[in-house]
């Protein structure tokens, strides 16, 4: 078997991102039916980063850093973010969470836990049974075929949606704390406590993939499986699956 290339993706609305750790390639289907595909160096890489509590937040920007140099070199590519839904989604999740954030009768800690899941559940209803759902499928059927030298199904065991379990446990237990701060620090706070989650939650990520048998490994890997099952993936279409097949050649090529 030869040497694997470690990658990673994204679903777009209308095609797949995928990435190594050197190298990007996005394909897209385009309004009159031709695949379109771009690909390029990475500009950030967090393989180079040594300190691994930097190391997840770094893997994020990296990703974020590849949104406008997809967006100038194919102009067809639909954003994830991009869609009314999605759009939607996430201004309404805002405002539950600050309802939840008001409830001065419960506990800090609960304010953040009912928040966290606010705020996930509208973006999970916009998903369900959309393009996007259905490219994220075909996204995980071509990576982990390739991966893995034989066919496989549209749940992925790296997908970022594993991180649900640990990252909404992590921000919210970092909120409440946070929340404990003075009014006038609590912004400050807020922001540092989420970006240490967001750490924390990605060495925990790491220790859940490197441990996929152990007992707690499978009970915070549970909620993100089945946000994917049921939510964040669908089956794709043959069509679907051409474009994140191209997607693939061009990132390892």
């Amino acid at each position: 078997m030869s040497e694997k290339v470690r990658l990673g993706g994204m679903a777009l609305a209308n095609g797949v991102l995928v990435h190594g750790p050197n190298a990007w390639a996005c394909a897209v289907r385009a309004d009159d039916g031709a695949v379109k595909v771009a690909s390029g160096y990475k500009s950030i890489r967090s393989a180079g980063v040594e300190r691994r509590l930097l190391q997840g937040p770094v893997r994020i920007a990296e990703v974020f850093a590849l949104l406008p140099r997809v967006r100038r070199a194919l102009p067809e590519a639909r954003l994830p973010f991009e869609r009314p839904g999605v759009l939607a989604a996430m201004a309404f999740g805002t405002a539950l969470v600050q309802l939840a954030r008001r409830a001065e009768s419960v506990p800090a800690l609960a304010q953040e836990l009912v928040g966290a899941a606010a705020s996930l559940a509208p973006a999970a209803l916009a998903m369900r049974g959309s393009e996007l759902a259905a490219y994220h499928g075909a996204e995980h059927i071509s990576i982990g075929t390739y991966e893995h030298d034989e066919p496989r199904q549209r749940e992925h065991e790296r997908c970022g949606t594993h991180l649900v379990g640990p990252l909404l446990t992590s921000v919210a237990l970092a909120n409440a704390v946070a929340a404990k701060l003075p009014a006038a620090l609590r912004p400050t706070g807020r922001a540092g406590a989420t970006l240490g989650a967001v750490a924390v939650s990605m060495e925990v990520f790491g220790w859940m993939v490197r441990h996929p048998e152990n007992p707690i490994a499978k009970a915070l890997a549970r909620p993100g499986r089945e946000f994917q099952r049921r939510f964040a993936t669908a089956e794709p279409t043959p069509q679907q699956l051409e474009v994140a097949e191209v997607a693939l050649a061009a990132c390892l090529e």
